[in-house]
């Protein structure tokens, strides 16, 4: 069989889109081999009157206390206090709400268009005036935009009692939507904080690893309510609403590739399942109530909707990823991934001219980070099952360097604070992003390190051995920064450490079993001191319910929407 007839089944590409392929890679044999010896001494088969003995026992006590601090630390998120839904529902100052509601407009609502910014404000407006006759509904609007806006902001840092506020926030927003059906949830409002709480789980890390579920439901209810219908095939309506609406689909859409690329599940949607047309490339100032005629600017012309149309163009090619990757009985040849990784690749790379072109207009770094972040991953996981094969076939030296090219972008965007604070605090879509960067740059350093090695010639690409370790140093830092940020999965950071561990020892040409092992209890106790540090900040919900009542809330809810989905060693036994 040739490079190009080459295929995997959909089983084989689930594994390579989870990134759980470390047991099938020969390269992590060695970090395998200290966990398992590590769990050998809590079973008494390893001893521990040797130097690597000691260093196992102690690997295994201090992942045990990590875990132990970890589920400490999640007794005080409100998912466990549900049975008793009382949830600080008050705003910050109105200075800090205008500033983070600003930022969330200057940011996220690029891509993920669900707010029609002068309606927004004009509410926001009437909330202030008067807060005591705002709906729940507004109400949760008004505090999750806030919210998401505050995580591009340092305020959170400086004052850690406002970020559980804000996780506050969105339990209740999650409860609020779970409760009973009632007509104020399924409609255009409901669809709008539905939309924000999915995007707030994953900005903020709670539950972000279950946003695939939830995407099914909030299809289901978009549906419900006619969303994947366009408009003009409906009782007349103002144009607002209308461009409202497919505005509100094309979101959805692009929730539900994320989740289903980052879930390895089917995305439940294809293009046979709707009508609704793009929404018009036209700036929110444009539209009002009273509008009766809304020209669409030229593709050429930047409007505030320009981003989510360019993903909205995308999406048929990542369907046909999806699908590829996902299928229950798909066949995933090589001819069809050249053909849709040219295709991607080619149409957004003309995009990415196009969004560079406007940097004299409101185009920012975040957003082309934020573009670029949703775009290029597709090409991972489409090219991960050749990428490692490449070094026994050179046929597949392609899908090995767009992975390595992908992974390297993803972890080197386009310096801003606000998307930096972004992927230290993200979960789903953003932190399944890291897991494929960490996969994919990691074998590839262990791999040129130990080519050189048995060449033994020091020289040879030496360069871009220096570039692959100072990128597993700068996943290290943030890494250990998201722990110190709120994430209690420890292995994120003590797996790059004994990469690196891993790769000193080939390039000093000793065994690398007790420099893997220092490695790791040097990691893990980095590790509990900030986990010590996190654990004192965390406060348990307090009361106060101002427009919602716990009739509103459902008392019965309680699912804990920060599963600890285990990074990167699922498959391996590192759990």
């Amino acid at each position: 069989m040739t490079g190009q007839e080459r295929s995997f089944s959909a089983s084989t590409v689930a594994a390579s889109n989870h990134i759980y392929l470390l047991r099938k890679w020969n390269q992590f044999a060695p970090l395998i081999s200290c966990y398992v010896a590590a769990a050998d001494t809590a079973k008494g088969t390893m001893p521990q009157d040797t130097e690597k003995g000691a260093l196992y026992a102690q690997i295994w006590t201090l992942l045990q206390k990590c875990k132990n601090m970890a589920r400490s630390i999640k007794l005080g998120r409100p998912s466990r206090w549900l049975s008793y839904p009382n949830f600080d529902l008050a705003p910050p100052t109105r200075e800090v709400a205008d500033a983070m509601a600003t930022l969330y407009f200057q940011s996220f609502e690029s891509t993920h268009r669900i707010i029609h910014a002068p309606t927004f404000w004009s509410d926001y407006q009437k909330y202030w005036d008067r807060p005591e006759s705002a709906t729940a509904s507004l109400r949760l609007k008004i505090l999750l935009v806030i919210g998401i806006g505050s995580s591009l902001s340092d305020y959170a840092e400086r004052d850690a009692g406002f970020r559980n506020t804000v996780h506050q926030w969105v339990y209740a927003a999650q409860t609020w939507l779970t409760g009973p059906l009632e007509k104020d949830r399924l409609d255009i409002s409901g669809i709008q904080i539905y939309c924000l709480t999915v995007l707030a789980r994953q900005v903020f890390s709670i539950g972000g690893d279950l946003v695939w579920v939830s995407s099914g439901s909030l299809m289901n209810m978009a549906m419900q309510i006619g969303l994947h219908r366009d408009p003009k095939h409906l009782p007349r309506m103002p144009i607002l609403q209308a461009e409202l609406r497919r505005r509100l689909w094309a979101t959805i859409l692009e929730i539900v590739v994320q989740s289903s690329l980052d879930s390895a599940m089917p995305p439940r949607i294809s293009l046979d399942d709707f009508d609704t047309e793009a929404p018009a490339n036209a700036n929110d100032d444009e539209l009002d109530e009273t509008t009766t005629t809304l020209q669409s600017h030229p593709k050429s012309t930047y409007t505030s909707t320009s981003l989510q149309l360019i993903l909205l163009d995308l999406l048929p090619i990542r369907l046909r990823i999806l699908q590829l990757l996902n299928g229950l009985h798909s066949e995933l040849s090589y001819l069809d991934t050249l053909a849709l990784s040219s295709e991607l690749t080619d149409k957004y790379r003309s995009y990415s001219s196009f969004i560079r072109d406007k940097e004299k207009s409101s185009v920012t770094p975040f957003h082309r980070n934020l573009l670029d972040h949703l775009v290029r991953r597709f090409l991972i996981p489409l090219h991960c099952p050749f990428a490692g094969e490449a070094r026994t076939n050179p046929l597949f030296y392609y899908s090995l360097k767009v992975t390595l090219d992908s992974a390297m972008a993803l972890i080197s965007p386009e310096q801003d604070e606000g998307f930096s604070r972004l992927m230290s605090t993200g979960g789903g879509m953003f932190r399944e992003a890291f897991r494929y960067a960490i996969s994919v740059i990691t074998r590839e350093l262990i791999s040129q390190v130990e080519v050189q090695h048995k060449e033994g010639v020091r020289h040879r690409n030496s360069h871009d051995i220096e570039n692959l370790k100072k990128a597993v140093e700068g996943m290290k830092s943030l890494s250990e920064e998201r722990i110190r940020q709120g994430e209690t999965n420890v292995k994120g950071p003590m797996f790059l450490s004994m990469i690196m561990a891993q790769v000193e020892a080939t390039e000093e040409g000793i065994p690398c079993d007790l420099k893997i092992a220092q490695s790791a209890k040097d990691s893990l106790e980095l590790c509990v001191s900030l986990l010590e540090e996190r654990a004192g900040t965390v406060s348990s919900p307090c009361p106060s319910n101002i427009g919602l009542t716990p009739n509103s809330l459902d008392p019965g809810y309680g699912m804990d929407l920060d599963f600890d989905f285990e990074l990167l060693m699922t498959d391996s036994g590192f759990t």
